[in-house]
């Protein structure tokens, strides 16, 4: 991919270490005001904690047990303008929250989803209200004893797509996005800062300088905060591993639930990907280093029991087909349990003689990045007069200027205009790229058109499209990032796109 164009002395005013969520949001919001902005990535964009949620853009229901009103009231209005922005890879999602007795009383449910109902100052999607398990669709998958509960609104979010969609809006608007590049060390020197950079691929190594840098890596926050930037904070991360399995799909309908635990969590159960359904998230604390986790067995038998616990159908470890974990950077509130632990960010800004500031994001979740990013830059405007204002808030996301945010429509017209896609394909192209898929499909008058056949209805053309815009380098890229192809994806066919990825690069050389 093609690098922004930028100044040739390797001059910034903004360097933001880390390619997940927080990172590319603020690269975006800042090269959108007219910074100079580069971004390094070590490894792929949103290949760890981003890639990892819940997959949720919600308030935080279970939030309001712990009085975060303005965290839940902030991602109430944020899920309202996501929603807006991104109609391609954000839709609602109606969740069933059954009554359990002997966990939280039922007067203390209605009381949490009045708040929630009302603390979103516009709302668009229906609210809350009870509903009759033994009567209702909704409740055929629950066991006889839960006879009545709630329904109430939130949305679903591809997360990783949400981090690529907000890099390419960064690259768009200027910013330079390298993934693959580590920050071995930046140092305060002069006016601004040097950094020393290093290709993963190639081993080169690179000296660039910024004005100011913006640490967003995420779990290694505070060992990039200590140990590349070499600044002593206050300020701690709190390392939180969340799990989740995926099985078949466990139930009929497009409902999710959310299910109490005796131990006072919640647990959700989604619809994932037409034929499956994900179950999570654990809330284990993390001593180890940041790095890539696995769930562990004890991990997987508390998921499995939590839908034992409601579910009239049973599972167990061997039903699973896919399972991913991730470690969320909290902020350290002190809280005794994991799953109290604050969801609220922390921006902590040091700076030298009043210059040379580097901002470290610590804590924050998915729902609330825009505001988050928002809420960075605005730190740093005293250290760049004239900046522009805030614009991030009504600018859709790459493919998701769509006529009144309708997806149904954008999907009927794609239909229409590629006649030769199965449905589903159709459906899947809309729903990942947005608008962009017309660029996949550009000149192609049926499936041939669109090159060597892949399982799960990925083309030639699509993997070039993800190589030359989306900053696709491996199979594991393509098939569990910018998409979760993997889970229909036989060994051959990946095979056959390790190949295809290779002679492409043979060819670019």
């Amino acid at each position: 991919m093609a690098a922004a164009a930028h100044d040739p002395a390797g001059a910034y005013d903004l360097l933001v270490i880390g390619g997940g969520i927080n990172g590319t949001g603020i690269a975006r919001d800042a090269a959108g005001r007219g910074l100079r902005v580069l971004l390094c990535e070590r490894g792929d964009l949103a290949e760890f904690t981003s890639s990892s949620s819940t997959k949720l853009i919600h308030g935080g229901l279970r939030y309001l047990e712990y009085y975060e009103f303005r965290l839940v009231r902030e991602a109430l209005a944020e899920r309202e303008r996501l929603l807006r922005l991104a109609p391609h890879i954000i839709w609602p999602l109606r969740f069933v929250l059954p009554h359990d007795e002997g966990l939280r009383p039922a007067w203390m449910l209605r009381v949490g989803l009045f708040l929630y109902d009302h603390l979103a100052r516009l709302r668009t999607l229906p609210g809350s209200r009870m509903v009759r398990l033994r009567t209702s669709p909704v409740g055929a998958p629950l066991q006889a004893r839960l006879t009545r509960g709630f329904l109430y609104s939130d949305c679903w979010v591809e997360d990783s797509r949400l981090v690529v969609l907000n890099a390419m809006d960064a690259q768009a608007r200027g910013a330079e996005i390298r993934t693959r590049t580590g920050v071995e060390a930046a140092r305060r020197q002069g006016e601004g800062w040097i950094a020393t950079l290093r290709d993963g691929a190639s081993g080169r190594s690179e000296t660039v300088r910024a004005t100011a840098v913006v640490n967003a890596a995420g779990p290694w926050v505070s060992e990039t905060l200590g140990g590349t930037l070499g600044i002593d904070s206050r300020a701690a991360v709190r390392l939180i591993k969340g799990s989740h399995i995926v099985v078949p799909r466990l139930y009929e309908g497009e409902q999710a639930y959310i299910l109490q635990q005796p131990d006072t969590r919640i647990i959700f159960a989604i619809p994932y990907e037409r034929d499956f359904t994900l179950i999570g998230t654990t809330d284990v604390p993390y001593e180890a280093e940041p790095g890539p986790v696995a769930i562990s067995p004890e991990e997987t038998r508390y998921l499995c029991d939590c839908i034992n616990r409601s579910f009239a159908r049973r599972i167990g470890p061997e039903d699973v087909v896919w399972s991913y974990s991730g470690v969320r950077p909290l902020y350290d509130d002190a809280a005794a349990n994991a799953s109290a632990v604050t969801r609220d960010y922390v921006l902590d800004v040091a700076e030298a003689d009043g210059t040379r500031p580097a901002l470290s994001v610590f804590g924050g979740k998915i729902t609330t990045y825009r505001r988050l990013a928002e809420h960075a830059i605005e730190k740093l405007k005293p250290y760049f007069p004239g900046l522009a204002p805030a614009w991030t808030g009504d600018a859709p996301l790459p493919g998701g200027a769509m006529p009144g945010a309708d997806f149904d429509a954008f999907l009927a017209a794609l239909r229409r205009e590629a006649p030769f896609l199965p449905d589903e394909t159709a459906r899947r192209l809309a729903r990942a790229y947005g608008t962009n898929a017309r660029e996949i499909l550009r000149g192609a008058r049926s499936l041939a058109d669109l090159g060597e056949a892949f399982d799960g209805g990925l083309t030639g053309a699509e993997v070039d499209y993800l190589v030359r815009h989306e900053w696709a380098r491996t199979p594991d890229d393509i098939l569990w990032r910018r998409s979760k192809l993997g889970l229909r994806t036989g060994p051959d066919s990946a095979a056959r796109l390790a190949a295809h990825l290779t002679r492409g690069r043979a060819e670019a050389a």
